[in-house]
């Protein structure tokens, strides 16, 4: 790797104000803007803030959603604000380079696993070029944070859908329980680079924070889910703590004899009747 991923831009207070002008001009909200440059909220917000400085690798991502010159953004006066549509048009796929990085790495840890990946490959299946790739995200361990945040967002927006059209807590919990259940590609994908995540975890304290953020986030949801059941009467009075635990230790592991073993074996349906088995006995009023 020609570039330290830890790699920061000069503190400068300048350099947040023309990224804010970025994330205005956009017309979006900072945690969309997060999303979309594959990035925490909560850095984010720091480095808007004066509290964090943005990495380079970062501000590269900013210029590319944002369509203006990183030179720009670093306060070269060579650098131009102008959007990249004004300038010499540049083939960039929809949503930008970065997701387009960040979605072909997710399919490929799927299939292959995270350290049977090389950047060639995703710079083979983008269609660019392993400088490309190493503009935007300079290691494989950004890559993977990167990977894992964004099936993250995408986890958490489909759950916050759901939720939100559900009539009571059960009908919630019910909802809840389909996502995790390994039935459809795109399920299937995301707990295939759960599990690689696990591995990563395991032996990388900045994989290991982020593993925590992600099932702390997860079993508070599904806490506070069993929290309300208890209070419309759907569920018996359980503490909505260790519960919700024990049933996000449940879902882990059926979820993961599902993608271990044969079809005819685990498959979903045993999966999902087993977690519904946990309702009736453990939830119901």
């Amino acid at each position: 790797m020609d570039e330290d991923p830890g790699t920061r831009v000069p503190d400068d207070s300048e350099i947040c104000d023309r990224v804010r002008q970025v994330v205005d001009s956009l017309g979006i909200s900072r945690r969309e803007f997060a999303r979309r440059i594959v990035m925490d909220p909560s850095k984010l917000s720091r480095s808007l803030g004066g509290t964090r400085r943005f990495t380079l690798a970062e501000i590269v991502r900013v210029a590319d959603i944002g369509g203006v010159d990183v030179a720009w953004l670093l306060g070269s006066r060579g650098g131009s604000p102008a959007p990249a549509r004004d300038r010499e048009p540049v083939a960039v796929p929809e949503g930008g380079r970065p997701l387009q990085i960040v979605r072909e790495t997710v399919r490929l840890i799927a299939e292959h696993g995270f350290h049977g990946v090389r950047v060639a490959d995703i710079a083979a299946a983008c269609g660019t070029s392993t400088a490309a790739v190493h503009y935007h995200f300079p290691g494989r361990d950004e890559l993977l944070e990167a990977a894992v945040r964004w099936c993250m967002d995408e986890d958490t927006a489909r759950r916050a859908a759901g939720l939100a059209d559900a009539p009571d807590a059960h009908a919630e919990l019910l909802h809840l329980i389909a996502l995790q259940t390994p039935r459809t590609a795109q399920q299937r994908r995301q707990w295939l680079v759960w599990l690689d995540l696990w591995a990563q975890a395991a032996r990388s304290t900045a994989v290991g924070q982020l593993h925590e953020h992600y099932y702390r986030q997860w079993r508070t949801t599904v806490a506070e889910v069993l929290r309300r059941g208890v209070d419309q009467g759907v569920f018996r009075a359980v503490d909505p703590e260790p519960t919700a635990l024990r049933l996000t230790a449940l879902i882990d592991g059926l979820a993961t004899q599902v993608l271990a073993t044969a079809p005819d074996s685990t498959g979903p349906d045993t999966m999902h009747a087993a977690l519904l088995t946990f309702i009736d006995h453990e939830l119901a009023p």
